[in-house]
Formats: structure tokens, sequence, C-alpha cells
């Protein structure tokens, strides 16, 4: 089995597997669900559950045959569904005698450092207690800006903050395809993807289901975050029964990670979505970098965006190719201040005493 060496499995599950076209709870189905984790809990897995549902179960609490609603009413709906959601897997899991737990996140909750590792220590203490953490969105808070928007990357960020070994991401077709299946019948299958350029040329497919907003390009992007973390990631056809356990290596797409050795920090900082602005570089300081130093203001060329101190940003060569992200120890006005200046400038410049490396070596991850 593709799981037996992964001590810590995330798996993402969504709207559509739990409920199906009708708008019924695939009760028959989540049992067996239950039961693969029961399995994995036996062989001493560490199981994190990322699920959507929250909105299409509150719509049918409610008796909302839609789902498009403003983000207010959206949110309330979310509400109400979260107590469903969170009652039906309590219900199912208690009959294999697992524990579940409840843990609501926002992209600001993956994106901040102190958060994210609040967020490890919970799930941590969770495995502890015995408890399987049930993962979603924070739907009934969060806005449109600060919204993963799908479940697949937030499963991605969930991976890496608790140093998963594998995430699995069950769909509704058996992987990533040439084509879409469901368009063309001569799609075929990528079971194995080692390089994202290579193996993945040309794929742009789009998919998207009544209640599910993930297609697979965001299950692409998942992925990439997860090879960034040294995860392993696994779509599958997540419609039948027993879905763990049927998965094989001829009939899902699995994702080989690159061998990680990087600091929990970097990983974190190297796995981020959003970057708040950028800094481009001369070639002296591209080559200070790759020799292991740090971003000094002498280096850069430009500015762009406006973020504060502590804020994810690229750094891009003279070409704007992205070359390494990291955290900024200076805001965007105050680099736009110092660039170009050698380093014991800097307190002249700003009036005040500061940090000498705009891009410190250890907030810094070569791409």
């Amino acid at each position: 089995m593709l799981l037996k060496n992964s001590k810590i499995i995330v798996v993402k599950i969504g709207s559509s597997l739990l409920v199906d076209s009708n708008r019924k709870i695939r009760k028959k189905w989540l049992l067996s669900f239950a039961k693969d984790i029961q399995k994995l809990r036996l062989k001493n897995k560490k199981i994190i559950i990322v699920s959507s549902g929250a909105i299409a179960l509150g719509c049918k609490k409610m008796n909302y045959k839609s789902t498009n609603f403003k983000l207010d009413k959206s949110q309330a709906i979310a509400s109400v569904g979260q107590i469903e959601l969170m009652n039906l897997f309590s219900q199912t899991f208690s009959k294999y005698k697992l524990n579940i737990s409840q843990i609501l996140l926002t992209l600001d909750d993956t994106e901040e450092r102190r958060r994210s590792i609040n967020a490890k220590r919970t799930i941590e203490n969770l495995f502890k207690l015995n408890y399987i953490p049930v993962v979603n969105e924070n739907d009934t808070i969060a806005t449109s800006e600060i919204k993963y928007g799908d479940n697949d990357r937030l499963a991605s960020r969930v991976a890496q903050i608790s140093n998963a070994d594998t995430l699995i991401l069950l769909s509704d077709v058996d992987g990533l395809f040439t084509k879409n299946p469901k368009l063309y019948k001569d799609a075929k299958l990528i079971q194995r993807v080692n390089d994202f350029d290579k193996d993945l040329r040309n794929i742009n497919i789009r998919g998207i289901t009544e209640f599910g907003k993930g297609g697979m390009n965001t299950k692409i992007e998942a992925a990439k975050i997860c090879n960034l973390a040294g995860c392993d990631m696994i779509i599958s056809n997540g419609l039948y029964l027993n879905p763990i356990y049927r998965i094989k290596e001829n009939n899902c797409t699995l994702f080989i990670s690159k061998i990680s050795k990087l600091h929990a920090r970097k990983k974190w900082i190297i796995s981020s979505i959003f970057s708040k602005g950028e800094l481009i570089i001369d070639d002296g300081a591209k080559k200070a970098l790759i020799n292991g130093k740090s971003l000094l203001a002498a280096g850069i060329k430009k500015v762009s965006g406006k973020f504060n101190k502590g804020d994810h940003i690229k750094i891009l060569d003279t070409k704007r190719k992205e070359f390494a992200r990291g955290l900024s120890s200076f805001s965007s006005d105050e680099i736009n201040k110092i660039m170009g200046r050698q380093s014991n400038e800097i307190e002249k410049v700003l009036g005040y005493i500061s940090k000498s490396e705009v891009v410190h070596k250890d907030d810094m991850v070569e791409i």
C-alpha cells in the first residue's frame, strides 16, 4: 500500500463525497470511510481530516436549493452547517470508537507564523489525546480576501504545518489526466508525477461540482505546496466505498515530493500561498544569496507592492525571475528609502537603529 511508510496522513474529502446530487447524505460511504480511518489508526498512523460540507449541509438543513448566496448569508448558512457536519462525523466515527475534534482555520491562520505554530501545537496535542482533528475553513468569519476558497490548498497547508508524510485528496475522478476525462474518452491517467515542469506540461484541467469549489488546477497547486514541504500527495477517486483502502498505484495519481531538508520555519516560508510584495535584486546580491548570505539594502534595485515588517515577499533577479522567498525585516516604505545604500547608512536615512539585513538568511529560502 502507498501509505505503508507514512506516519502522519492528511485526508481531504469534498462536499460531493458527503452529499450526492439528490442532496442526500451518503451515510454508507461515510461509514466505509470511517472504517478505513480505523484501519489506519490500528497501524499507528496519525490522521487529520480536512472536510468540506458546511455550506452544503447548511443548505440541506435550511431547505435551500441554491448555494449561490452573498458572503454574509453564506457565512450564516456555514455556521448552521458546521453543527450538522460535526454531528455527522461524531455519530459515524463513534461507531468505530473514534474520537474527533474540530479545528476551524482561515488563510491568515496558516500564513501568519505565530498562528500556524499554534495550529501545529493543537494538532500535536490532539494526537496525544487520541483524537482525530477534523479541519475546515472558517467560512463563518472568513471574507473573500482571507479565504482559500477551496479545501485542496488548505489541506496542503495543514499537511505542511503538521509535517505530514502524505496528503490524500479524495476527488470525483481517479486522478490527474492528460485531458478532462469527463469530456474526452482518450484522456489518460497520469499515475506518477516526479517533475512538475516535465510531467505536467500543457495540463490545464478545470472542474467544478454543485457544492465544491476546487478544480484540478487547485489540486496541482496543492501538490506544489506539498512538494516543497517534503510531503507526497495522492489524488484518488473517493466516490467508491472504502476509498482509502482501494487506492493503488495504478488507479490514482501520486505526486512524489522532493526530499526536503529544510527547517520547519523555512518550509513554512516557501509554502506560503500569497506574497505581499517583491524585491528585484542585482547580480551581485543574487550571487551573495547563492553563497548563503543575507540580502542587504545595497543589492536592491526595485520594490513592488506594499508590505509590512515580517510579511512574505518574493525576491526576483534582474530578469524578473523569482529566485527566493523570505520574510522582510523592513516595510516596503523603509526599503524604498534605503535600497542601494550601504548598511552603515541605514540608521542615518531612517533616523533610528534597525537591522542591517533586509531579509536575513535564516528567513529566506531559494526557489
